[in-house]
């Protein structure tokens, strides 16, 4: 597919190959970011597949848009594109007045893909492990406060430095590593409680 730098230029000399290439690479990341910040409720009502279709035919339809100037500026325009669209169905979801808690989760039937993306997540005990997980983790994941949750997703999903979520949340540097130390600890702990609850039973 070639590298960032190769495929940037491609991109902006119109080269449709180009793009499709930058999106094939992010899919795995994009997936998760949808699962996760889209929470139960979304899982539960809409297939993150679908979804992650919707945000690549918007970026698709906007190309022209694109001014960054790296794969990381891409990958950004991708997620901001994502938040939109996720917000947008969240609020359509949630003015239905419909208990999300009676339903079942969707099985998008992409497990490797979302491992690919988890597996930073994990320790690499747990990450062995994870095709059982994902479930699992995306449980934990809900269980987070949303400092923690935010600070994850920037950090693990999305790629930003501690200092570029530092400008996000309006935090030093410092306190960004602090956060994110606690947020993947706690995530760690309910992961540990997760695998050894059914054996305790």
């Amino acid at each position: 597919m070639g590298d960032s730098l190769e495929l940037l230029a491609r991109l902006r000399e119109g080269d449709s190959d180009a793009i499709e290439a930058l999106l094939e690479r992010n899919l795995p990341g994009l997936r998760g970011y949808v699962r996760l910040h889209g929470g139960a409720l979304l899982r539960s009502k809409e297939s993150s597949t679908d979804l992650v279709q919707s945000v690549c035919r918007e970026v698709l339809e906007h190309i022209d848009r694109f001014r960054y100037p790296s794969e990381a500026g891409f990958r950004q325009w991708l997620y901001v594109t994502a938040m939109r669209k996720i917000r947008r169905r969240y609020e359509y979801w949630g003015a239905q007045r419909r208990d999300a808690a009676r339903e079942v989760p969707l099985d998008d039937g992409a497990s490797s893909d979302l491992l690919d993306c988890y597996g930073s997540l994990c320790t690499p005990s747990q990450e062995a492990v994870a095709h059982e997980q994902v479930e699992r983790i995306e449980a934990a994941f809900d269980r987070l406060p949303e400092d923690y949750r935010e600070a994850i997703v920037l950090a693990r999903v999305v790629g930003l430095s501690r200092a570029e979520i530092g400008e996000r949340l309006g935090r030093s540097e410092g306190a960004v590593r602090t956060l994110l130390s606690r947020a993947l600890a706690r995530l760690a702990e309910l992961l540990d409680e997760a695998e050894a609850g059914p054996a305790a039973n």
